[in-house]
């Protein structure tokens, strides 16, 4: 089915004023509010969601390619929108499974509806409290991390409750920040990626109906919902950075072409081809395996894209680093702009799973072993069969 969305059209419609603005954004840590406005004008965000549920039904594939050429303009934006459009690919997947997934697509198809995640910082654990109430729960927390918060309309974030029968689980819910109870802290002061506003929401006595709960899952061990979101949230986050390191490495190039005659120029540019390509097979591969969403992901499918995401985020920062470098001293001016590309690529080390804990997680599902190494080593074991 052909896409109803035509996202290059969009690209060039917004690209140059995303452009422009990008410097300002990120010197006074403003969210990019405008942007988001522009990108529910031309239908966006619900551009992943199937034409079926009246969405742009783009593809995966397309997806990762846009939000990659989006950061050629404002690494802030296409960040942000990389965190919605991941909530929007792992409800595709589900909802195709059989699993709940349609009611949230069907929102954002109705409304542009702006999906906000806190499942990397919760991970295993998960965070707040949850209290029984007549109907549901009440739950108080403090989010970070949120990208995109200042527009947000749900919050898909999750909160440890331990049942009196089954004992400690993670509820997995949608929160509309409309919600009695929620509120945003102005809180985003970064190194990189300044403009994404990803600041803490905070949830206080926020009830959350019963029926709102779409996965209960135990506390501390890893439970095959990682598998969708690590196989299709990580293509999307990295063609982020991956465009960021596409704009660094292209001015890092026009400014070293300045000194051809430098003995040192060809190694610097060779060295920068070479960070640069590492960084495009590893997040290609990672959008091979999510086979536009076509996909059974196993645990098996979310290590492979972890470890292709932490050579992907290593060769990014390479990549900027070089780019630095080859530019010479005219790199080191803010004006040219490689100085906050540098900053952003930063960002990529802190997404899931972070390097030292990625390896860990190999080599322990290299071994037949619990990939995170909990308590409940056995539950997660036979959830991820």
């Amino acid at each position: 089915m052909t896409a109803s969305i035509d996202l290059s059209r969009v690209l060039s419609a917004l690209g140059p004023q995303l452009e422009r603005d990008a410097a300002d954004r990120d010197e006074t840590d403003t969210f990019v509010s405008e942007a988001y406005d522009r990108l529910r004008e031309y239908k966006v965000f619900s551009a992943l969601v199937p034409a079926e549920l009246g969405g742009g039904g783009a593809s995966h594939s397309e997806m990762c390619d846009f939000v990659r050429r989006l950061a050629h303009f404002c690494g802030s934006t296409a960040l942000a929108l990389s965190m919605h459009q991941h909530l929007v690919a792992a409800a595709v997947v589900n909802h195709r499974a059989g699993r709940p997934g349609r009611k949230l697509l069907e929102k954002v198809a109705g409304s542009e509806a702006v999906l906000v995640s806190t499942g990397a910082n919760d991970w295993m654990e998960s965070s707040g409290v949850v209290e029984r109430a007549d109907g549901g729960f009440r739950v108080t927390a403090r989010k970070p991390f949120c990208s995109g918060a200042p527009k947000g309309a749900v919050l898909v974030t999750s909160a440890p409750y331990e049942d009196p029968e089954a004992g400690w689980q993670v509820l997995h819910f949608p929160v509309p920040f409309a919600a009695k109870g929620v509120s945003i802290a102005d809180d985003w002061r970064t190194l990189g990626m300044r403009a994404t506003g990803s600041h803490t929401v905070v949830l206080d006595r926020v009830f959350v109906p019963e029926e709102a709960v779409a996965l209960r899952r135990p506390r501390g061990a890893y439970h095959p919902a990682w598998n969708v979101i690590l196989t299709v949230a990580m293509p999307l986050i990295m063609s982020a950075y991956l465009g960021v390191a596409e704009a660094a490495a292209t001015i890092g190039g026009q400014e070293a072409r300045k000194r051809a005659g430098d003995p040192a120029t060809p190694y610097l540019l060779g060295e920068l081809a070479n960070h640069l390509t590492t960084a495009r097979l590893a997040v290609a591969d990672m959008v091979r395996i999510a086979n536009d969403l076509d996909v059974e992901p196993t645990l098996d499918t979310a290590d492979a894209v972890l470890v292709r995401k932490t050579i992907a985020a290593k060769a990014v920062f390479r990549t900027a680093e070089k780019a630095l470098e080859a530019s010479g001293g005219a790199g080191f001016y803010r004006l040219l702009g490689l100085e906050r590309l540098l900053r952003d690529a930063h960002g990529a080390q802190f997404h899931p799973l972070p390097e030292k804990r990625q390896v860990l997680f190999t080599g322990r599902v290299a071994l037949g072993q619990d990939p995170i190494g909990s308590a409940s080593g056995a539950v997660a074991r036979m959830a991820a069969e």
